[in-house]
């Protein structure tokens, strides 16, 4: 629980660092390069017009004289339109004219003190008081007068700081506007992220949490159609196979415990009673065959018990030869002889072809008819017959081997693999299996990458059919 929270603090945090990181940065880096950029393109206009009065203006000042008053009042309306207040300083430092004070004049001129204009360096224009002449910064542009190849004068055009700080502020505005809007639809996205991926995983990891507790019936309630939609659609399709899984393992520790406590509950009953007395001594050997049939059934299941799960844990090691699938169906039916006539029970063989050569491991199959028929055997009724029959198509060999007995109920069919399942119908008849023949025989066809199945009737009988890779060798 702690690393979600963790997570998700830090997704809050991250945006919240990114709001704060995204106001300083425009409350600084971007107010100090917008006031530069408003600033040289202020500087650049001034120049330009600087430039204009320099050449038109300003040198009819020096060849006729500075009372024209057609001069003046273009000189006047060029600062009302720029709001730059317009200078005539001479080489000399003396101011000559002054846009916004009238009584300057050539009779009447300023001195401005320690006047340079090579102040600007490398720049036409300076940002200060221009020489203590003003009580607020001003950007200072200058544009020299030039005539008889000599600098008769300057052109100063004096634009308030103030002006650009107010056009400053009024683009710094637009960018708090923006950067808000910004702010407010990625807390839109944080919250569609929330909705969308953060709850979904929540859920999701309270669910992981559910499972390793061993509630397996925990559902994931997710509706989506996306990648985290199908995750718990996989995660909740998990859940209900380890409960199946959990299910089918209570049931195989039951039957186990079952198949182990008959067989030693009579051996015990029998061993006390010929200990106590209770069996005479001449009734002995009778009930020591059942002791020893009991034992060689408790070997048999242990030994069964042991091969399937060396087959689940290590595979399964095939030794593949090719070799006549009809020629080990008869020689696997003749060991059922003496069972046979004892029950009345007649083998029908409907075999295709004199020879049929299969690819498989040929100990292994022969394993598996004898699964098949031992099956058979037990649950067909007396008088009846087993049909064992082979054909073949597209390669394919099928192998059949179908009763006349009891039959399987529908729903059992599908659970006949299983270890140690039976129905309750062979439960009556099935005193000697142990419930992993049939899983035996399922593990053998899968390891050769073939199919069995079971086709039944209640009452009718049972048939189970696999199939073999037909050999490519004819003899």
């Amino acid at each position: 629980m702690k690393y979600r929270k963790t997570l998700y603090l830090k997704l809050i945090l991250a945006y919240l660092a990114f709001g704060l990181v995204s106001f300083v940065l425009i409350s600084t880096l971007f107010s100090k390069l917008t006031f530069e950029h408003l600033l040289n393109d202020k500087a650049a206009a001034l120049y330009k017009e600087a430039t204009l009065i320099s050449t038109r203006y300003a040198d009819s000042f020096y060849r006729a004289s500075l009372e024209a008053e057609d001069v003046r009042d273009q000189l006047e309306a060029i600062d009302t339109f720029t709001q730059a207040a317009i200078w005539i300083i001479n080489p000399d430092g003396e101011l000559l004219y002054n846009s916004t004070d009238t009584s300057v004049d050539e009779e009447n001129t300023v001195e401005i003190q320690s006047f340079n204009p090579t102040d600007t360096g490398n720049d036409y224009y300076m940002v200060g008081r221009f020489y203590n002449s003003f009580d607020e910064d001003v950007l200072s542009v200058f544009s020299p007068i030039n005539s008889n190849f000599r600098v008769q004068g300057y052109v100063v055009m004096h634009y308030s700081i103030e002006n650009i700080e107010r056009s400053r502020d009024s683009l710094m505005n637009i960018y708090y506007l923006a950067l808000g809007i910004m702010f407010i639809l990625s807390l839109l996205v944080l919250l569609v992220f929330t909705l969308a991926v953060y709850r979904p995983l929540k859920k999701i990891t309270r669910a992981t949490e559910e499972y390793a507790d061993g509630n397996l019936t925990h559902t994931i309630e997710v509706n989506k159609d996306d990648e985290i939609g199908h995750l718990a659609a996989s995660l909740n399709y998990m859940a209900s196979e380890l409960s199946k899984g959990e299910d089918n393992q209570k049931q195989f520790i039951a039957n186990v415990s079952h198949d182990f406590r008959s067989p030693l509950t009579s051996i015990k009953g029998y061993i006390e009673a010929m200990e106590d007395g209770t069996i005479p001594p001449e009734m002995m050997d009778k009930y020591l065959k059942i002791v020893l049939n009991e034992t060689e059934r408790l070997t048999k299941l242990t030994n069964s018990l042991l091969s399937l799960n060396n087959l689940n844990t290590r595979g399964m090691h095939l030794d593949i030869s090719d070799f006549d699938i009809n020629a080990v169906i008869k020689n696997t039916a003749a060991t059922f002889e003496g069972t046979c006539k004892a029950k009345r029970i007649r083998f029908k063989l409907v075999l295709c072809g004199e020879r049929l050569f299969v690819t498989a491991d040929m100990g292994k199959i022969q394993q598996v008819l004898y699964n098949l028929i031992d099956n058979a055997i037990k649950f067909s009724e007396q008088g009846s017959d087993i049909k064992l029959e082979t054909s073949e198509k597209n390669d394919t060999v099928f192998v059949s081997v179908k009763d006349s007995g009891i039959g399987i109920p529908k729903e059992s069919q599908k659970l006949v693999f299983d270890r140690f399942y039976k129905t309750d119908l062979s439960r009556g008849k099935d005193k000697k299996g142990t419930g992993l023949g049939l899983a035996i025989t399922k593990e053998i066809i899968n390891a050769h990458h073939e199919n069995i199945n079971v086709i039944s009737t209640v009452g009718v009988g049972t048939e189970f059919i696999f199939t073999l890779p037909k050999s490519r060798v004819e003899e």
